[in-house]
């Protein structure tokens, strides 16, 4: 997602709250920096919480999914985000965006973004 858009040059709202869902159970929304090696250390850390294999470690995987670990990284990074607009501007500190995280990689990526505002 690109990051500190204009809202007011598009959508019309200066002042306001944007929420952003992740919309699929294996999937999540949440704020940091976008910096390569803070990504691939969130994936490693994930990963050792919660490692894919062997599939059948996870009560869940019985049930012939083998996503066990998506749903647990999932619940770990959270489900969505809430940003203030201020002055037609998402209020981010510095390094702040708003980033995706697929961890089954199987289904079709959808993200609601909702604007409530004036």
């Amino acid at each position: 997602m690109a990051t500190k858009p204009r809202f007011g040059e598009d959508s019309g709202i200066a002042e306001g709250l944007l929420p952003v869902n992740a919309m699929h159970i294996s999937a999540s929304v949440f704020i940091n920096d976008d910096e390569l090696g803070l990504m691939r250390d969130w994936e490693a850390w994930l990963e050792q919480l919660a490692p894919e294999k062997p599939y059948n470690r996870y009560r869940h995987n019985d049930s012939g999914e083998d996503n066990a670990d998506a749903h647990l990284k999932r619940t770990i990074m959270g489900r969505e985000v809430t940003v203030a607009v201020t002055g037609n501007k998402l209020d981010f500190g510095p390094w702040e965006q708003i980033s995706y995280g697929e961890f089954d990689g199987k289904r079709r990526k959808r993200v609601l973004i909702k604007i409530i505002g004036e």
